[in-house]
């Protein structure tokens, strides 16, 4: 037998310093089995670690060192080992397992140790093989592992399993050419197997331990949620008072906002637990409708768990009075009630966790009264306050953006320059770190960013160890795919007619056939042009020019497009996926040198994506993203009504349709916000989505093209 191995470590070092290696805790046990005769000197240190554990003998003198074990024996001592919250654990639906292994097979089941024989029968009383119990210590401790192996009787079943435990030196194979796979398992080789992978991971090492559960920018993905259980669940049993927390944009974005306005997101929070939630800039979108933000209002007040934001004041809107407690950090928080920070007691100690929101969404959302203060003093206001009351285990919910612009704010800089944040649990960039971020350089202290994607697709986990002083030792978090979970069958119970309601609504056929898909994937409509931008902004200049025929241009943001449309037959609830927002038009009346500077803005960001990426109609540009930001456009043309395209002119006034949030400034357009503020913006009403159905509905089928609007020079070098 060859292999190469490539070790395991439960926590995982903060920074290259080798102060801050964690090391493996051997397990080790007071509990004497000098009562058992069967158990030699290779079997001692093993049989002591579990009986430690609970574990007995299968009488007063005799352990079964050889003898062999059954699924449920083993099943029993393996939940005992991982430490599992067995009492939470749904039922598993097996009928065979007999009392004293119920829990234990209910926790393994719902971890995803194990499936049973049949949907119903376990196989209790059934001698387990090597194979099958390498396959459950590598899903039970979580091991990763490869190696080089010689064995001929490995299928591609074990495969995995058997590298991990090879490569984490917590088993051998029964010779040069066999792990042993078939070979049944007897009761002292599983209590080696137990001990060395309890040693491999450090289950039971020593110093205090903080686990979390996080979600960012789930964006009212509210079909996933029962998956999202599934998961919370999971986590539940393995670890001991985990938390769980949601860095913000939880709403707006899918027909369950459109027809729940927040109601479905808010109640399975509060089904599934959540500890703490942070605001992002889309809980601000209804700002400028005509309810303004009772909707964020009534999600507040429904909540079953806190709200935190140290630099968001809400003071001016009266829709928020009585909720907000300004300048405080309570260890007693209120549902439904909005804190600077909070004070949690996990595992007898205190964690201090407080809230960020960015400054941008005054530019991307509609907050209005609402106000926004700096991050980096609020920060470390917080962070001060936590430590002034003993605190030192602090932590930053925050929706700011991993690496988002610095003009406003993002995690990077806040773990850069405020000491003392140990986590900051992000979001608004959605960005997917499947690892945490460690940022120690000239730091004190390390801090560590995590943040999950989008779209309810995964659940971070986050397990940090601290020292006596709160210092970070030692990590590891990973990111748990939800897709790939089963539902959660009381989730789904209560999950279904919110969902029969949405289904109802999405196959409202508007009549208009999409003779090929139309691109609205995030990272097309934030960096090019695409067929559904197109179309979207025709059918914006085609209405705008029945209010008024002198309007020649439409413009619309990358960011206010949120889905594709399938090729077929297109729906009420595509088109409402598309454009979950409910904006309304504005009509500008702009100079040429005023929209060649909001094109300059459209493409600062370029390549990289941007929300303010304009699509457009009516017109043609071409810019070079390899120069200065600002200094990018090269060349602008505006087609007449015969389809002749002319050079903009700075000094010549032109009529331009756009979306309101953009007409008042949204995602940073300065030169529309003046143009508003001047009296030039006209708001004939038109809602974006319905506007875009009625034009739709003005052919039969469409089949929009890429036409060369928007060409990045650069591209093509």
């Amino acid at each position: 037998m060859r292999y190469k191995t490539k070790s395991y470590r439960h926590f995982i070092a903060t920074a290259a310093a080798a102060t801050l290696m964690t090391v493996a805790f051997t397990p080790t046990a007071d509990a004497a089995t000098s009562k058992f005769t069967d158990v030699s000197n290779r079997y001692q240190a093993a049989i002591d670690y579990i009986v430690s554990k609970g574990a007995k003998g299968l009488t007063e003198t005799s352990f079964g060192t050889h003898e062999f074990i059954t699924r449920a024996d083993a099943a029993v001592l393996l939940s005992d080992v991982l430490n599992l919250n067995t009492e939470i654990a749904p039922n598993s639906g097996f009928t065979d397992v007999p009392a004293r292994a119920v829990q234990a097979v209910n926790a393994l089941k719902a971890i995803g140790v194990t499936a049973g024989k049949t949907a119903t029968r376990f196989g209790s009383d059934s001698q387990i093989t090597r194979g099958e119990l390498a396959i459950w210590i590598q899903k039970g401790f979580e091991l990763t592992g490869k190696t080089e192996l010689s064995f001929t009787d490995l299928t591609e079943r074990y495969q995995v399993a058997v590298e991990a435990l090879l490569s984490n030196k917590i088993a051998n194979g029964t010779s040069n050419t066999s792990f042993g796979t078939n070979q049944l398992a007897q009761r002292g080789d599983f209590s080696i197997f137990l001990q060395k992978a309890a040693a491999a991971t450090g289950v039971d090492e020593k110093g205090y331990k903080l686990s979390l559960m996080h979600t960012n920018d789930t964006h009212s993905h509210v079909e996933l949620v029962a998956k999202r259980a599934t998961v919370v669940n999971e986590v539940r049993i393995r670890k001991s008072e985990p938390l769980l927390i949601d860095a913000g944009d939880a709403v707006t974005g899918t027909l369950y906002y459109n027809e729940f306005q927040g109601e479905a997101e808010r109640n399975f929070m509060n089904l599934l637990g959540y500890d703490v939630m942070t605001f992002g800039n889309h809980e601000f979108d209804q700002g400028s409708s005509e309810d303004g933000h009772q909707a964020l209002a009534d999600f507040i007040k429904g909540a079953n768990f806190p709200f935190i934001t140290s630099n968001v004041d809400f003071t001016a809107d009266t829709l928020f009075e009585g909720l907000q407690h300004t300048g405080t950090y309570s260890d007693k928080p209120e549902n439904g009630q909005i804190y600077n920070g909070i004070i949690k007691e996990v595992n007898g100690e205190k964690i201090g966790i407080f809230g960020l929101t960015t400054a941008e969404t005054v530019e991307i959302s509609s907050p209005k009264a609402i106000t926004f203060k700096n991050y980096i003093e609020e920060a470390k206001n917080s962070v001060k306050a936590f430590e002034d009351m003993g605190i030192n285990k602090i932590i930053a919910v925050t929706h700011i953006g991993y690496d988002d612009n610095l003009t406003f704010d993002n995690d990077l800089e806040l773990a850069k320059q405020v000491e003392g944040i140990d986590v900051i649990v992000g979001g608004h960039t959605h960005t997917t770190l499947k690892e945490p971020t460690v940022v120690s350089e000239n730091k004190s202290e390390p801090t560590l960013i995590v943040q999950a994607n989008e779209y309810n697709n995964y659940v971070g986990t986050l397990d940090v160890k601290f020292d006596k002083n709160g210092k970070v030792i030692g990590q590891v978090g990973k990111l748990l795919d939800v897709k790939e979970r089963a539902a959660d069958a009381k989730t789904a119970a209560i999950l279904k007619p919110y969902a029969d309601k949405i289904a109802d609504i999405q196959k409202e056929a508007i009549g208009v056939e999409a003779v090929e898909a139309l691109n609205g994937a995030r990272e097309s409509v934030r960096t090019g042009e695409t067929n559904l931008g197109n179309l979207i902004t025709d059918g914006m200049l085609s209405t705008a020019k029945t209010i008024n025929p002198k309007t020649v241009i439409a413009l619309t943001n990358g960011g206010g497009i949120r889905e594709s449309i399938d090729a077929g037959n297109i729906t009420v609830g595509e088109v409402l996926t598309v454009m979950p927002f409910g904006n309304t038009l504005g009509i500008m009346n702009l100079k040429g040198s005023e929209i060649k500077e909001a094109l300059e803005h459209s493409v600062s960001q370029a390549p990289k994506a941007s929300g303010g990426f304009l699509h457009i109609s009516g017109m043609t540009f071409t810019y070079d993203s390899s120069k200065d930001a600002g200094s990018r456009v090269i060349e602008v043309n505006v087609k007449g009504e015969d389809g002749t395209l002319t050079a903009l002119t700075n000094d010549e006034s032109y009529i331009v349709a756009t979306n309101i949030f953009t007409a008042k400034g949204g995602d940073g357009f300065d030169t529309f916000a003046k143009a508003y503020a001047d009296g030039r913006v006209s708001e004939p009403g038109f809602t974006d989505y319905q506007m875009f159905i009625d034009y739709l509905k003005t052919f039969e089928k469409v089949e929009p093209k890429i036409e060369g609007r928007i060409v990045d020079v650069a591209a093509t070098k």
